[in-house]
């Protein structure tokens, strides 16, 4: 359904005047406009998740431009015209109509939630928001040879040589190694339990034993440690926000649907719906 409204979106912008070009393939071009365009259709949290990985977002433009290219074909030959085609895009007509009018109608007020309103919230949410345990950690990847990954353990355990410098200079894993094994932090129930069971004894600082998982060879330093805390409402605050906004737009659509059916009295032809499943 979203990549059929997609394709209505994109072949109205088809015959848009070039302006500053983004990408293209073949003879097609998307340009900075049209994906600002598309970015402003999606919902809060894609456009959030767009912003923040450059990655995602050049994924995003590369989908885009594929589509154009799948788009373009399927106009060439006059797929639109089809008769099952015309239906399916009705329909994609009416539910984005639909969904777009309901999305309006259930935008909460700018100024929710109030401060009070959050601190509330917060407090209410507080005894299931504790972080568990988490721990930052450096590593060392080999992927397949054991004899690698013994010699660079005892040299570390040893000579107490730099795990960084090793990390930088022996670790298979590049981007890890690329800021000297480290691979940031991980709550508890985030790490592979085998790796979690040789870490659970080791103080900042120290190096484990060697760790076989399907991928390879991983040798784990802990850097730091912090114990279960519940984070402050200055941490959470943006996540809080959205969730709040969210749920009250829920509420909002609820109540929106429910007094327009009050006002509507829905009623169905229960013989009639039976027969639509009855074997002919």
């Amino acid at each position: 359904m979203k990549f059929t409204i997609l394709i209505l979106l994109l072949a109205t912008l088809a015959h848009a005047a070039p302006a500053d070009v983004l990408g293209k393939v073949g003879d097609i071009e998307i340009t900075s406009t049209d994906v600002r365009e598309m970015i402003a259709g999606l919902d809060a949290e894609q456009q959030a998740a767009l912003a923040k990985d450059p990655e995602a977002l050049g994924q995003y433009v590369r989908a885009l431009l594929v589509q154009r290219l799948v788009l373009k074909q399927a106009l060439d030959q006059k797929w639109d015209q089809e008769p099952a085609v015309i239906s399916k895009l009705v329909r994609a007509r009416e539910a984005a109509l639909t969904e777009s009018f309901l999305q309006n109608a259930s935008v909460s007020n700018a100024s929710y939630p109030s401060a009070e309103e959050l601190s509330a919230a917060y407090e209410v949410a507080k005894s299931k928001l504790i972080i568990p345990r988490s721990y930052k950690l450096a590593q060392i990847y080999i992927a397949k040879d054991k004899a690698k990954m013994e010699s660079i353990s005892k040299q570390i355990k040893a000579k107490g040589a730099d795990f960084a410098t090793i990390a930088r200079s022996s670790s298979e894993e590049s981007t890890s190694a690329a800021k000297g094994g480290e691979i940031g932090w991980l709550t508890e129930d985030q790490i592979q339990p085998e790796i979690r069971e040789k870490i659970l004894t080791l103080a900042p600082g120290k190096v484990g034993e060697p760790v076989s998982l399907q991928d390879g060879w991983h040798l784990i330093k802990v850097l730091e440690i912090r114990e279960p805390r519940t984070p402050a409402l200055d941490e959470i605050r943006d996540n809080l926000v959205t969730q709040l906004r969210k749920d009250r737009s829920r509420s909002i659509r609820q109540e929106y649907l429910a007094t327009l059916l009050k006002d509507h009295p829905l009623a169905i032809n229960e013989i009639e719906l039976t027969k639509l499943v009855e074997k002919p």
